[in-house]
């Protein structure tokens, strides 16, 4: 008869139980036969069998000799393990070395935007400005005429912007007691006319305040000038913030009014060749070769005559007065796909000028965890990215510029009209935000904030920068600007007469200097190979040891963890032993005396003493005739198994 699967398998299970059982026995006599069963034992056959220099002289030396290796071996392997910890503590400092390497191979022309320095037409957002540009000049004749009668000129302004972040006087002759003076006092709100001092005597401020006018503060300048600009642009920020994006790009400079001519290389070029985006500062900007739908063009030779010339007309008679003081082209060279932060990065090309500049390319490659917290794309950045509609590349700038607006949003219920707007989200602006402002400046001066932004914020592990060379010159020179300046007015308006002027044109010259390139490469200033070799040199030195002495000691350690598990169970055992013994008052039964108590269910084991005892039988009853009494197998006994010994590892069982 077939035995089924099951009792197989459990058969099967069984047997390999017992052979691991066995194999385990094996270990324990092979490892029984080693150094030795005590501790004593085991450090003298270290110090017999080791190669080590030290431990060798502690036992054949004499007394004297033997206690003076005993310390200078200790004494060295304590400088060891101090030298040891310096060695890895130095490695887990994750320090970087800097190399420097030069390349040469042709390159990607790098992508250059290109702005006016005024955002918008004057033309276009005059009917915005009007009731700011109106309180401005009120302002600006208060300031320089304060004490003239302005009752007649200022009745008609309107004193909706100014209620919500005035600008005022702080009078601090008396630096204990200073005196605020509004400079539409005698207005709007009934109060005196009169000021106790002149400009030169006060300070000028501007007043923030939140929560009806009962918390305000007062951001102080140095300068009227600086105090008048900062006003108006953020009066100019909070009408700008109302009006939808397509409104603002139409108020803008077009490119066909800002680019006049363009060449790249051999190859004419025009402003169908840029890419437009709109820049909360400066408007319409155009990026030449940005990469985002077409393939980077690349440089054909280093030199002025392979790189990109471009005139422009800034259209300098059309700047908004109060919102821009400087006239020029701001501009900028990046990597391709990637946003132009061109108010922290650009640099200016005065108009009437021929800027040259030379480039040339340092490309930046970061050593990435754990050496530095860089970030290859920004996907480990625990900050949304509100630019990535604008570029593919990962920047510090875009980061810090995002934390910073989820910041606004999160204190200030609104977004600030200068970064990008999330989604389901709101500009700040005086009719639904009236706090936004005081709430902005805050943030804005928050030491906190900005570590907070920082500290979330990684830097790239790889990047490019452009070193530029800049030179002007004047262009057109006074003998050649007549015909130039025909020829261009004819190409853009069709017009026979001059439309442009000196003040309006800038050209551009934008080429690599040379092809080399600089590689500024991180890479680990100390690597495994070095902390090897540390830790094997100082062990080398003060102990004469090598890799095999470290395995050396290492078996030594596991025996000493084997004689100590060996101890322990033979102390639990004669533990367990002892236990036993206890629940018998006397010896512990006999075979023949466990066999009788399980077949006899009535026997009960004769405790006493085997001499009879007349007093057990009363009445004279006849003492019962001793039998033959069972074998009392003594060797029979059963006893605790202490410790399994056997000869030959064979014999396991």
């Amino acid at each position: 008869m077939k035995s089924s699967p099951r009792c197989t398998a459990k058969r099967k299970m069984q047997g390999a139980r017992m052979q691991v059982k066995k194999y385990l026995l094996k270990c324990l006599h092979r490892l029984q036969k080693g150094p030795g069963y005590t501790y004593k034992e085991l450090l003298v056959w270290y110090c017999n069998n080791t190669n080590t220099h030290g431990p060798k002289r502690i036992i054949c030396e004499g007394p004297k000799k033997k206690a003076m290796w005993f310390v200078l071996t200790l004494l060295f392997a304590a400088l060891v393990c101090w030298q040891w910890g310096v060695f890895i503590r130095t490695y887990l400092n994750w320090e970087v070395s800097v190399s420097l390497s030069i390349g040469f191979k042709t390159m990607d022309f790098p992508a250059v935007t290109i702005c006016n320095a005024s955002p918008f037409r004057y033309s276009k957002v005059k009917h915005l400005l009007k009731d700011l540009d109106e309180l401005m000049d009120a302002v600006l004749e208060r300031i320089l005429s304060p004490e003239s009668s302005h009752a007649n000129a200022t009745s008609a302004l309107n004193f909706t912007i100014w209620s919500h972040t005035p600008l005022v006087l702080i009078n601090e002759q008396n630096p204990h007691h200073p005196v605020v003076l509004d400079l539409f006092g005698d207005n709007h709100n009934g109060s005196s006319s009169r000021r106790t001092c002149s400009t030169q005597g006060c300070k000028v401020a501007m007043k923030l305040c939140s929560l009806n006018g009962t918390v305000c503060t007062f951001r102080n300048f140095t300068s009227i000038t600086q105090a008048v600009t900062e006003w108006y642009l953020l009066q100019a920020t909070n009408i700008f913030s109302q009006v939808p994006s397509q409104e603002l790009v139409k108020m803008g400079y077009p490119a066909e009014q800002l680019i006049l001519a363009c060449l790249f290389g051999a190859e004419p070029c025009s402003y169908r060749n840029f890419t437009p985006i709109f820049h909360p500062d400066y408007g319409n900007c155009y990026i030449f070769n940005w990469g985002m739908t077409e393939k980077a063009l690349p440089s054909a030779n280093p030199g002025a005559e392979f790189g990109l010339k471009l005139i422009l007309d800034i259209g300098q008679e059309d700047y908004v007065p109060f919102l821009t003081s400087t006239a020029g082209a701001r501009l900028m060279l990046h990597e391709q796909r990637s946003y132009p932060f061109i108010k922290d990065e650009g640099i200016y090309a005065m108009s009437g000028t021929e800027t040259s500049i030379g480039v040339l390319v340092d490309k930046l490659e970061r050593k990435g965890q754990p050496y530095s917290q860089c970030t290859a794309n920004g996907s480990n950045v625990p900050v949304r990215n509100l630019y990535s509609n604008y570029t593919t590349t990962y920047s510090i700038q875009a980061c810090i510029r995002s934390c910073f607006q989820d910041q606004m949003i999160q204190n200030c219920s609104c977004a600030h009209y200068l970064y990008p707007l999330p989604p389901g989200e709101k500009y700040c602006n005086n009719q639904e935000f009236p706090d936004w402002a005081y709430c902005y400046t805050e943030l804005r001066m928050s030491v906190a904030k900005r570590e907070t932004c920082i500290s979330m914020c990684k830097e790239s592990c790889n990047d490019t920068q452009y070193k530029m060379t800049i030179s002007m010159a004047d262009w057109p020179s006074e003998s050649s600007e007549d015909w130039i300046f025909h020829i261009l007015s004819q190409e853009r308006d069709q017009s026979t007469n001059i439309t442009l002027s000196r003040e309006g044109i800038v050209k551009l010259n934008i080429y690599f200097q040379e092809f080399n390139y600089r590689t500024i490469e991180e890479s680990a200033a100390n690597n495994i190979v070095w902390l090897l070799s540390n830790l094997g040199g100082q062990f080398g030195f003060w102990m004469g040891g090598s890799v095999l002495c470290l395995i050396e000691f290492g078996e030594i350690i596991i025996d000493f963890v084997w004689i100590t598990i060996i101890k322990l169970v033979a102390f639990s055992r004669s533990l367990r032993q002892r236990r036993t013994q206890a629940r018998y008052d006397g010896p512990p039964p006999t075979v023949a005396q466990l066999v009788e108590a399980h077949t006899n269910f009535g026997f009960q084991p004769d405790m006493a003493s085997h001499s009879p005892d007349p007093a057990a039988y009363p009445n004279e009853q006849t003492l019962p005739i001793p039998g033959t009494p069972p074998p009392n197998y003594d060797s029979l006994r059963l006893q605790p198994l202490d410790v399994v010994e056997s000869d030959s590892e064979g014999d396991a069982i």
